[in-house]
């Protein structure tokens, strides 16, 4: 059974935890006792040899011995590997918490959505809810003892209730090599179809939201299966024992005590009961059973998932919310501070002073702010200078205008270049980019002002000169006889 304490921890107060180191179910002392008494027996039999029955000679070789593995049981990574193997697990453990296939939603949309109150209605609505649940039962049997112990059978499955000898049947018939705890779902969603069919399902939109939510019940279903077959890699799990049974394998003789009068350092002090290596290995040890018993889950130990009762529970509230409370609705009335625009709700007499708190606007709200008027007056903020990407002003004018000219070319030069040396000023550059401004303005003015030729064929000066023949300009045809022009 889950162990819960939320309750005594409510308030922080002082030794706050202290009263929980005295309870014995689910506790330390019950998973380490074992281990710990195991690990007194045994560092008090070497001593006992090494005090007693050890000669000069020997008792000279086991303190060698001794100064050797304390010296290196300190180069073993305990924190570090207990600390990353505990958090894994851990973060493991709770995703399979937050995995556990809850039928809340998925009865709350067949109740609102798979209508009728007569009997064919209400058999769809719990039908398909004993379907849901009995996925979870058929999940449940091949992950946790508890369950498995309850129903070690199909045949207990029926006689709970959970499913007919009718589906048993079709259940065994369909051969798999894989488990087959989809097969209630599938017949989940063919159900749901004929009762959309069958009208009990007014429209598809209402089918879709039943179908994704039984997807979102099955991921959850599988996502537990899979947390089952994909465990830690076995060789990370093997590698923390081994570190921590072999680093308090030498501590059993590399912490003993050993005489001080041969003047060993760090041995100035024969105490007999090692108290700090006690509670290293209770420490480390104990982390190490953290670790174990939050692995899996769903077994049975004292803090593991309540895996029957999450059954019964599921089952009892899916039919109660698609059956006794389907459009049993109480009567809606005016609520009691239906005529009052602003009311305050009663405090008894315990939490009245809460009322005394105001109420949280933000962080910045009350924040102090200088008592100077001038500080506070508005005022006229430089426009920030627009500085342009280099050379995008040359490719602008050049889009801008009718044709590109040779004077656009030759200015293009001009721009603003990729880097600034460290003694160019921001003045500059912005002088650069008015000049390049101004110039691309006279430009645009010149060619919006220039008057436009007619359309007629003439040629140049040189090409006239060049060639010494004569060219015919035409004009706009006048009245009279065409003019020509001899050049």
């Amino acid at each position: 059974m889950t162990i819960s304490y939320t309750l005594e921890v409510a308030d922080a107060r002082f030794a706050g935890f202290s009263k929980l180191l005295f309870r014995w179910k689910g506790s330390i002392y019950k998973l380490l006792y074992k281990e710990f008494l195991v690990f007194s027996f045994l560092y008090g039999f070497f001593s006992i040899v090494y005090r007693c029955l050890l000669n000069s000679y020997q008792q000279e070789l086991f303190e060698k011995t001794a100064i050797y593995c304390n010296q290196f049981t300190n180069l073993i990574p305990m924190s570090f590997v207990l600390g990353f193997y505990v958090t894994l697990a851990f973060n493991r453990w709770w995703g399979q918490y937050t995995s556990f296939p809850l039928p809340d939603n998925l009865m709350m949309v067949v109740s609102g959505n798979v209508h009728g109150t007569d009997e064919r209605g209400r058999m769809l609505r719990r039908t398909l809810m004993r379907y849901a649940n009995l996925s979870s039962v058929l999940i449940l049997r091949s992950i946790s003892t508890r369950v498995r112990k309850r129903f070690p059978t199909l045949d207990h499955v029926v006689d709970a209730g959970f499913m007919t000898r009718e589906e048993q049947t079709k259940l065994d018939s369909l051969h798999s090599d894989f488990n087959k705890y989809w097969m209630p779902l599938a017949w989940f969603a063919n159900l749901a179809a004929q009762a959309r069919k069958e009208g009990r399902v007014r429209d598809d939109v209402a089918l879709r939201l039943l179908m994704d939510e039984l997807n979102n019940y099955r991921a959850k279903c599988s996502l537990l299966f899979h947390y089952d077959w994909i465990s830690i890699p076995l060789v990370y799990t093997q590698v923390v024992t081994l570190a921590v049974y072999s680093f308090f394998a030498f501590c059993l003789i590399g912490r003993q005590f050993l005489n001080p009068s041969k003047g060993y350092k760090g041995h100035d002090l024969d105490m007999y009961v090692p108290v700090f290596t006690l509670l290293q290995f209770f420490f480390y040890a104990g982390w190490l059973k953290v670790g174990e018993q939050i692995i899996n889950p769903f077994g049975e130990d004292d803090d593991d998932f309540e895996t029957n009762q999450l059954i019964d529970r599921n089952i009892q509230v899916s039919m109660l919310a698609v059956d006794d409370m389907h459009q049993n609705l109480p009567s809606i009335e005016k609520d009691k501070y239906w005529t009052e625009e602003c009311f305050a709700l009663p405090y008894t007499v315990v939490t009245a002073k809460e009322t005394l708190k105001p109420a949280f606007m933000g962080s910045a709200f009350d924040m102090r702010m200088s008592e100077d008027p001038a500080q506070h007056q508005m005022v006229e903020t430089p426009m920030t200078p627009r500085i342009q990407t280099p050379r995008m002003g040359y490719y602008k004018a050049v889009a801008a205008s009718p044709a590109p000219s040779l004077k656009s070319f030759a200015r293009g030069g001009r721009g603003q270049p990729l880097l600034r040396l460290r003694g160019e000023s921001f003045n500059s550059d912005r002088e650069r980019i008015d000049e390049d401004s101004e110039d691309e303005a006279k430009e645009n003015q010149e060619l919006t002002t220039a008057p436009q030729k007619p359309k007629r064929l003439e040629a140049s000066e040189q090409q006239k000169k060049r060639e010494g023949v004569q060219v015919n300009i035409t004009g706009d045809p006048p009245n009279d006889e065409s003019q020509q022009t001899n050049v």
